[in-house]
């Protein structure tokens, strides 16, 4: 969420707004285009708990840079994109960060502007806009993780989860809410052949599921510490997380027993906000992100995948990143339909949950 339900100011080195203030929703203060700041509304997951992660590093240096300060904003995937459009007659964010098919359902609610930053032409075509309304910033996969104390066998297929030793000890993040929910729902419907068998598989899996959780990021302590077993994540938050959490194992269950495990690109996504009160400063933020500099530093310091085809990492980071994802089968979901039909899917899969 990338993850939370609501828009969460961080305490960081970075000037953070209140809620309560300037960045209020539809009845807000009108921003001073003037000033020498840049506001961001993005999904969790790049930013350190302790100050150390990529955006920590990102802000300091892209402000040092340019003397524009970074006003960061945190939010769910689907929150972010919800809190844009209530503040569409008196927007506040400048650029938002945001998890497919969310930055697509901001581009379709019209809340993004055109801007093909510093390097878009180096991004995948798969990882960008074609019509340039935003693009990949920092690649990453959708992923499982587990307590590697307490799980004795790796779990290898979605019909492994609905073991009765899951019970109560498995919990994945709020489709629809979450971007990792979401994507949750999404490589089941790949993988289980459709929306009726993925939906009459999360009915079964229920009765393991501790419940509903807005944040995708609280279930990896919880995993760490032993109180979840099995829980969702992303590779790249996940991985960026176990210097402080050891025990969490990363894998990717495949369609069936005896299956080759699988995945698709679950990548952070970039967009200049229409209407977006200090939209130079905008511009030059997503050149910096781009950058070939910043682009290194997406694996050394962020534990993800650079959106660059053109930056080859070598670090040490790089090179574990690239062992987990060994022999993990990588499909390309198709992100019109489901932005198209995303909430048909949300809904099929809150009846079929009973949330």
């Amino acid at each position: 969420m990338r993850s939370h339900s609501y828009l969460k100011p961080v305490a960081a080195t970075v000037s953070v707004l209140a809620l309560g203030a300037g960045l209020t929703a539809c009845g807000g203060t009108a921003a001073d285009p003037n000033a020498k700041e840049v506001t961001v509304y993005s999904a969790d997951g790049l930013k350190g708990e302790k100050g150390d992660g990529f955006y920590d590093k990102v802000f300091k240096d892209f402000e040092k840079k340019t003397g524009i300060k970074v006003n960061y904003v945190e939010a769910g995937s689907g929150a972010a994109v919800q809190r844009l459009a209530r503040e569409k007659m008196n927007t506040q964010a400048d650029v938002v960060v945001t998890l497919p098919p969310f930055i697509q359902q901001a581009d379709g609610k019209g809340l993004l502007q055109k801007y093909e930053p510093k390097g878009y032409g180096q991004v995948a075509a798969a990882d960008r806009d074609p019509g340039g309304k935003w693009t990949s910033v920092v690649n990453n996969y959708f992923c499982f993780i587990y307590n590697k104390k307490q799980v004795e066998e790796v779990p290898e297929s979605w019909q492994d989860l609905l073991d009765a030793k899951y019970r109560n000890k498995l919990q994945y993040s709020t489709p629809g809410v979450a971007g990792d929910g979401t994507a949750v729902v999404i490589k089941a419907m790949h993988d289980l052949g459709g929306t009726d068998q993925a939906m009459d598989y999360f009915k079964k899996l229920q009765a393991n599921n501790v419940g509903p959780s807005s944040s995708t990021g609280q279930l990896a302590p919880k995993t760490a510490k032993g109180e979840l077993l099995v829980a969702n994540g992303d590779v790249q938050m996940n991985y960026a997380n176990m210097k402080s959490m050891p025990d969490q194992g990363i894998f990717f269950p495949a369609a069936k027993k005896g299956g080759k495990p699988s995945t698709f690109a679950l990548p952070y996504a970039a967009g200049l906000v229409k209407d977006a009160p200090h939209t130079e400063n905008g511009k030059k933020f997503l050149d910096y992100l781009l950058s070939p500099e910043v682009q290194r530093e997406v694996s050394s310091v962020g534990g993800g995948f650079a959106a660059r085809k053109d930056v080859k990492a070598t670090d040490e980071n790089a090179r574990k990143l690239a062992e987990i994802m060994k022999g993990v089968e990588i499909f390309e979901p198709d992100w019109q339909d489901i932005d198209k039909n995303l909430d048909t899917y949300i809904d099929a899969w809150k009846s079929a949950t009973g949330s």
